[in-house]
């Protein structure tokens, strides 16, 4: 069975809507690994900040079903499925890994490329796998975070 890691973050009502979304994902694939939420500054364009985290399950599902699920608990939490790349969201819910799969399709990129980009992605990833192997680069996702540039990227943590 493979693990699947994903990325969550929203900055409208954000409190809200990832507590809603961790329920909702709890319900269609069980337990998971949490990381702490983090407070970071918007990526891309101005807006509030967003609060993120990460989860980590193993799961029987199909690759195509988890993008289902993951599409499914957004809109539950009210974002429209073509929603504005750059722009404040109430849940984006990114998958960055999906067991050691690497693929190009247009429905998703594995590993996800922003993944090396991304404090508010490989900050939390590492914190609940930091001993888990890049599938492309062959390091672990915790060395990949020491070697971040980390003070550049406030992450404030929060109560979820």
């Amino acid at each position: 069975m493979p693990d699947v890691y994903v990325a969550a973050g929203s900055n409208i009502d954000p409190l809200v809507n990832l507590r809603t979304a961790l329920t909702a994902l709890k319900r269609r694939v069980g337990s998971f690994r949490q990381s702490r939420a983090y407070r970071n500054a918007s990526q891309g364009f101005e807006g509030p900040e967003f609060i993120n985290l990460a989860i980590g399950f193993e799961t029987e599902l199909t690759l195509t079903e988890v993008l289902s699920i993951l599409q499914a608990v957004e809109a539950l939490c009210g974002r429209p499925r073509k929603a504005p790349k750059f722009a404040p969201r109430s849940l984006d819910l990114d998958l960055l890994l999906y067991g050691d799969m690497v693929c190009a399709t247009p429905a998703v990129t594995l590993p996800r490329p922003d993944l090396l980009k991304r404090a508010y992605m490989l900050g939390p990833l590492a914190e609940i796998a930091p001993d888990l192997m890049h599938p492309t680069l062959k390091q672990s996702i915790g060395d990949l975070w020491r070697g971040f540039d980390q003070a550049s990227h406030r992450m404030e943590p929060v109560e979820l």
